[in-house]
């Protein structure tokens, strides 16, 4: 039975991933089984070349399928990725980023989910810059999820 979970609580297992805090990624809206993550994008997000730097998309990426997938997840189970692929369609740049991740098809031991990645300006536009999808493994929890 799948568990429970609600933006709270996915705003929790996103906190409980130092990496995601440190790059300032933050659930914002969970509807309609999609989950959209945000990102107000610094200078330390750059590369060399002034537009975002691609780790930092894939990790958002990676990071929200993951999440999205944790809510089809039966209760007592932990989504790890076990597989997933990025495609860097044109540069980032922004005041910020958004992507929307679901789940194309959960399973028992493995979850398949796919997100899109835009660059957001400062007028409000979106932009698509990566498309991603992952293979998710689900594993007994040795530790509890948080609570919803």
């Amino acid at each position: 039975m799948p568990s429970t979970i609600d933006l709270d609580t996915l705003r929790r297992f996103f906190r409980m991933a130092p990496f995601m805090v440190d790059l300032g990624i933050e659930p914002v809206a969970l509807e309609g089984g999609r989950l959209r993550t945000r990102l107000e994008l610094q200078p330390r997000h750059l590369q060399h070349t002034g537009v975002v730097h691609a780790g930092v998309m894939a990790s958002m990426a990676d990071h929200s399928m993951g999440a999205v997938a944790q809510t089809k997840a039966p209760e007592g189970h932990w989504v790890l990725t076990a597989e997933f692929k990025t495609s860097l369609l044109r540069g980032a740049r922004g005041v910020a980023l958004e992507c929307e991740a679901w789940v194309v098809k959960p399973g028992r031991q493995l979850s398949f989910a796919e997100a899109e990645v835009y660059t957001v300006a400062a007028d409000g536009q979106r932009t698509l810059v990566v498309k991603a999808n992952g293979t998710m493994a689900l594993t007994r929890a040795e530790a509890p999820a948080p609570a919803a």
